[in-house]
């Protein structure tokens, strides 16, 4: 749960254990992915807090506030008029196709997000739907490697 929300995924993930290396896990992070509903979708959607934001609609573990924050890292330092123009971005984007905006965060500034943000908001529903769920399955591959990682190093 600490690397995606939906717990369909979490849980067909847990009956795939043991693994039996680092790249089966994630080939079948892939594979199950490709078998949630699209509610589980907006499920996983849900655990994230909107960029610029801190916190998420539904309820995070410590670690996945943590692993957000680093994730959003670069917009902390950007400038009111930024991160306004966010906020702005993300109520259009959430009006407009019934869940968050969801961007794979890592390593892009706030004024990047707010580019992709308005490039994507024209988007038709059904394609941005798809947008959407390949950048979760993307935040889900980084986020199983920081489990690992912490792991390794535990």
């Amino acid at each position: 749960m600490k690397c995606c929300g939906a717990q369909a995924w979490a849980r067909a993930m847990a009956e795939r254990r043991p693994f039996k290396d680092a790249d089966s896990m994630f080939e079948d992070a892939d594979n199950v992915f490709e078998l949630l509903s699209d509610e589980d979708w907006m499920t996983a959607f849900r655990a994230h807090p909107k960029i610029g934001e801190q916190k998420a609609g539904d309820e995070q573990s410590e670690a996945a506030l943590r692993w957000s924050a680093q994730e959003q890292s670069q917009t902390v330092t950007a400038p009111v008029g930024v991160l306004q123009a966010l906020a702005a971005a993300n109520r259009e984007y959430e009006e407009r196709f019934g869940f968050i905006f969801i961007v794979c965060a890592t390593g892009r500034t706030a004024d990047q997000m707010l580019s992709i943000i308005k490039q994507r908001i024209t988007n038709p529903p059904a394609a941005e739907f798809r947008i959407a769920a390949k950048e979760q399955k993307r935040i889900t591959q980084l986020r199983l490697q920081k489990l690992l990682d912490s792991l390794a190093s535990s």
